[in-house]
């Protein structure tokens, strides 16, 4: 009796255990995950960030006083794509022609004017400096003082040849600048230049050479 037994556990040991299938019902399908789509920014639009850039500069130049400059760089906000940057840009420019428009009517006389514009050259603003001169010539082409400041400037920025022709024209319009530039150290930079000392000591009885055109603007 007990072979039997365990003849019979045997048999049952050896059955493979039946599993049940799997339904289809119960898998589920995972969709493939799709990248998301990125969206272009304004930022990497280089328009938009040289519209930044002069927005940001013309702040600058109104801080610095440089109204000149600051309205030119605003300006070209206000015609950009931007009209948020328009927006604001238009602001500060009503801001800079209120400014500009201010100093322009404020001068009594135009030697008042181009102290004024000597001042802002002596800061360092040589922009807003040659607007002002320019503008005098505009009002009086034969303003030789300014023509003289126009000579300074050129020169402190290393335009040679546009000092070097503004005064001859002064000198020309008056020959008393001859002997301001003498002593005047604003034309160190010309120091060395042939032309620049014959302007300034032309030989006794010749008049001095007219070697930079015309001397019209």
């Amino acid at each position: 009796m007990k072979k039997k037994a365990a003849a019979k556990v045997k048999r049952s040991a050896s059955k493979p255990k039946k599993t049940k299938p799997v339904s289809s019902k119960s898998k589920r399908s995972v969709a493939p995950q799709r990248e998301p789509q990125r969206k272009s920014s304004l930022a990497d639009d280089p328009r938009y960030s040289q519209a930044v850039g002069n927005y940001q500069a013309g702040l600058k130049a109104m801080q610095e006083r440089k109204f000149e400059r600051a309205k030119a760089l605003l300006q070209k906000v206000v015609e950009g794509q931007s009209r948020e940057l328009a927006d604001r840009a238009a602001l500060h420019l009503s801001s800079c022609n209120q400014q500009l428009a201010r100093s322009s009517t404020s001068f009594k006389t135009s030697e008042e004017h181009y102290d004024y514009a000597v001042a802002l050259m002596n800061q360092g603003n040589y922009e807003d400096a040659r607007a002002h001169l320019e503008k005098i010539l505009k009002q009086n082409s034969k303003s030789d003082f300014a023509m003289y400041g126009l000579a300074v400037l050129d020169c402190l920025q290393g335009r040679v040849e546009d000092s070097l022709r503004h005064l001859d024209q002064a000198i020309r319009l008056n020959p008393a600048h001859r002997i301001h530039a003498r002593n005047d150290t604003d034309f160190q930079n010309l120091a060395d230049d042939p032309r620049f000392t014959e302007l300034l000591y032309p030989e006794p009885g010749a008049e001095a050479p007219h070697p930079f055109g015309s001397g019209k603007r």
